[in-house]
């Protein structure tokens, strides 16, 4: 599971009236979907795209064409200053111009090492061309932009060039072969995923000292070539992390983020959850600081992923254990994608066999990633993992309280939201009116079998992470009510509260039973279970799970004539 690096643009001479709706509209009716979200300023904008050929297809439609607020937008790809380098792109070539006399057009202004041609959808042909210095690429660029040939004017950017690609992986390949055998490691570097990104994504597969060893050697090598080159004075290290491991590598209040900053001497930053989408589940970490403090700082932060990770392995092993016959192939419990793991993951090949999560080191900035071993924590199991199926599971009734505030995103636009909620986890979902005008909460009634709960439950505190509906330095942690027969409360507590607390040691959730209740009309008193989503499932389950064995000895007792609320205790 790869993550696909994308090809941000430039959006310039906008009026100061032009918002991140206007340009979503106007990209939209162009047909033109924009992957991410618009980071727009005073006058100007970004705006990503996942491959080369979008790019050139909304600079081609856009640019000096089209008004916003009466301003006509100018459109190019977000180069910094300090990374124009050798290559450049050609856009709007006549399709019937000969190569020999592109060749020499391109040649008049020094030597040109590569010229390639990009497949797109436009009529004229567009070619990406590295010349062997920058130097020759500014000329290039002032003598040939706007050029005339015949009625075609040339269009002409510059685009990222792979600077540290090449030095990673060394004459005849003898660096990145050196690389490999000292750290016994396999390295992949992703050069023609993306032809036109700023980033090569490079995946790393070893074990953590292996990966850890390998990725401080490619900092050494890129930090010489941008030495040598004086392309850049710091090059940043970039990790790539699964949303569902970040919180718990921030820590609470961001402790465990500022401890590392600390003893590292580094820098350290997280993207955005607003970042995220559906296609894109990873934030980005960013360490900043000398080579050897980034490569301190890495090992750190992977020791915390690898800790959240093998956290998660476990309890969902404890789900499959907990819910026979749930279809965890089904599952997607959070709206970024996330779904989850079958009991052997060594069964998944090479990606879940390997015993540790390997890095994806970003050559130009550097970047590491743990995607490809989380696709067997957030893929799909074998169908042969739950061969138990329960042809007419048990409804159940669960309350969740989410904040009032974020009842809105949960219903979405004219019910939209809530009604794709409930057919996908095949549950029905209500929101119950609020108690009182200044009420904080309000209670989502969730009625379903097992599955249905697993999956409604997870995809409402998904979506509260990725609204910020919470500080995003911390897990999401709720409050669910079940009810569970009178008789059987005791049991749920335990002789001198044992039960509920080895049901809290084992689930990390809080878990409540008010001693003071008066059953209901059914008999029924209330369950509070408070703690994030895999500790509130956890718990659910393991409730249940108790209730059932009492009520089995109750009808064990009924039918040999004992007296049955004698029994509960």
């Amino acid at each position: 599971m790869k993550r696909r690096r994308m090809n941000k643009l430039y959006i310039g001479n906008l009026s100061p009236a032009a918002t991140a709706d206007d340009l979503k509209q106007l990209f939209g009716e162009r047909k033109l979907p924009l992957a991410g979200q618009v980071l727009i300023k005073s006058g100007y904008a970004f705006v990503d795209y996942p491959d080369q050929n979008w790019a050139i297809r909304a600079i081609e439609t856009l640019s000096g064409k089209v008004e916003l607020h009466g301003k006509v937008m100018e459109v190019d790809y977000s180069v910094p200053k300090k990374l124009r380098s050798r290559k450049i792109q050609i856009r709007n070539i006549p399709p019937h111009l000969q190569w020999e006399v592109l060749d020499g057009l391109l040649a008049q202004y020094g030597t040109v090492e590569n010229v390639e041609q990009v497949n797109t959808d436009t009529e004229t042909a567009v070619v990406n061309v590295t010349y062997a210095s920058k130097e020759e690429a500014k000329v290039a660029i002032e003598k040939l932009s706007d050029h005339q040939f015949e009625n075609y004017s040339f269009k002409i950017s510059y685009i990222p060039d792979e600077e540290f690609v090449g030095a990673i992986i060394g004459k005849e390949g003898l660096t990145i072969k050196n690389l490999t055998k000292q750290t016994q490691s396999k390295v992949d570097i992703h050069r023609k995923e993306n032809a036109g990104a700023a980033e090569k994504p490079i995946t790393i597969h070893a074990t953590p000292e292996g990966c850890s060893e390998a990725c401080r050697m490619i900092l050494d090598i890129m930090q010489k070539e941008a030495d040598d080159t004086k392309s850049a004075e710091e090059i940043p290290l970039k990790i790539l992390a699964h949303n569902s491991l970040v919180g718990r590598l921030i820590g609470k209040e961001g402790r465990n983020l500022k401890k590392i900053e600390q003893d590292t001497g580094t820098k350290i930053t997280i993207s955005p959850l607003q970042d995220l989408t559906i296609y894109n589940p990873e934030r980005t970490i960013t360490v900043k600081g000398s080579t050897e403090a980034c490569s301190k700082a890495e090992v750190e932060i992977m020791k915390k992923l690898r800790e959240a990770y093998e956290n998660d392995v476990v309890a969902v092993n404890q789900q499959a254990n907990l819910i026979p016959g749930l279809n965890l192939n089904a599952l997607g419990i959070f709206s970024t994608g996330l779904s989850m793991l079958p009991s052997n993951p060594g069964a998944r090949g090479a990606a879940a066999a390997a015993p540790y999560p390997p890095f994806a080191q970003q050559s130009g900035r550097r970047r590491t990633s743990s995607s490809a071993y989380l696709s067997g924590l957030y893929g799909t199991p074998p169908a042969s993992a739950f061969p138990h199926q329960h042809p007419l599971p048990e409804q159940e009734v669960v309350n969740l309280f989410i904040p009032t505030q974020a009842v809105g995103a949960i219903i979405g636009k004219k019910g939209q939201h809530i009604k794709q909620l409930a057919r996908f986890a095949g549950a029905s979902i209500k929101i119950a009116p609020a108690e009182g005008p200044d009420a904080s909460e309000r209670m989502v009634i969730i009625t379903g079998p097992p599955e249905a709960q697993f999956k409604a439950q997870g995809r409402i505190f998904g979506k509260l992470k990725e609204e910020n509906f919470f500080n995003p330095k911390e897990e999401v942690k709720l409050e669910a009510h079940i009810k569970v027969p009178s008789f059987a409360a005791g049991r749920v507590i335990g002789k001198g509260g044992k039960t509920v607390n080895e049901l809290q040691n084992l689930t990390s959730a809080e878990v409540i039973v008010p001693r003071d209740q008066t059953p209901d009309e059914n008999e029924e008193v209330i369950v509070k279970i408070i703690g994030h989503f895999f500790a509130s499932q956890t718990a659910q389950r393991k409730i249940r799970e108790i209730v059932q064995q009492v009520k089995q000895q109750e009808h064990k007792h009924v039918a040999q004539g004992a007296p049955a609320s004698q029994q509960s205790k």
